[in-house]
């Protein structure tokens, strides 16, 4: 399965995820956004960066995508991760709520 049937920001997210520097992200973020991960929340731009920069980037993995749907500006998509972290394999959901322009304002992740 492709993420091509998926918003170009969400597409662009997880390819920029993929990559060694997860910080280009932030670009994809509404002003306001929030990201909740691991039962952390981080409520601007500037917290985002730092889990981009921190918590994001602080294992290597390789990403499969499961499912995804998109409706009325929302998107869920399941992903199987593998790699270093405790573990070392993990299913996910990413939940996007994205802004009228675009950008995700809401960004829920949770196994």
């Amino acid at each position: 399965m492709t993420t091509t049937h998926l918003s170009p920001t969400i597409a662009l997210f997880f390819d920029l995820m993929e990559g060694p520097d997860k910080t280009r992200t932030i670009d994809l973020f509404a002003p306001g956004a929030v990201v909740t991960d691991d039962g952390r929340t981080y409520a601007d731009r500037e917290a985002i960066l730092g889990w981009l920069g921190r918590t994001a980037g602080e294992f290597s993995y390789t990403s499969t995508l499961l499912a995804a749907e998109e409706s009325d500006g929302v998107a869920m998509v399941d992903r199987l991760l593998e790699g270093d972290f405790p573990g070392g394999r993990v299913q996910l959901r990413y939940t996007f709520d994205l802004t009228p322009e675009g950008l995700v304002g809401e960004l829920r992740i949770a196994a």
